[in-house]
């Protein structure tokens, strides 16, 4: 993961459906960013982001690698884990009452690209990044099946 100092990662794995898959764009991935989009070679497109409701921030917080080593070459291995403690090296403006980081590990033939995410709240509302498929790929054609 982008910090390995972290204790209590948790290792989630729901990104199974992105194994295989083949990124021709990916929109939204910058620091800050409270969404991608994922548009796959097969018409199928995903989306991460966060359900804002009212005392909580998400957002994307660093990327680590090149976004360009997802681009056009299969996800081989895909990957989420999560703490609650603080990483090394970084700083709160403010403590807040509850914290969560999100780990996102993307692996292809060119290289890895680790997305952090990171949420706080007042510990009512939700921290989670959703993770979830907008578009299904392109039906196939009466002469295809």
């Amino acid at each position: 993961m982008t910090d390995s100092k972290i204790a209590d990662v948790t290792p989630i794995n729901k990104l199974d459906c992105f194994i295989g898959k083949t990124f021709v764009s990916i929109e939204g991935m910058t620091p800050e960013s409270k969404e991608i989009t994922f548009t796959c070679s097969d018409g199928s497109v995903y989306k991460m982001d966060h359900y804002q409701d009212c005392c909580e921030c998400v957002y994307l917080e660093s990327i680590v690698g090149d976004v360009e080593d997802l681009i056009n070459t299969p996800i081989l291995d895909a990957t989420e884990s999560s703490s609650t403690d603080t990483p090394p090296h970084f700083s709160h403006k403010y403590e807040p009452e509850s914290q969560t980081w999100t780990f996102y590990k993307f692996r292809t033939l060119k290289g890895y690209v680790d997305l952090r995410w990171f949420g706080e709240s007042n510990g009512y509302y939700s921290e989670s990044v959703n993770v979830e498929l907008i578009k299904s790929q392109n039906p196939l054609l009466p002469h295809e099946k």
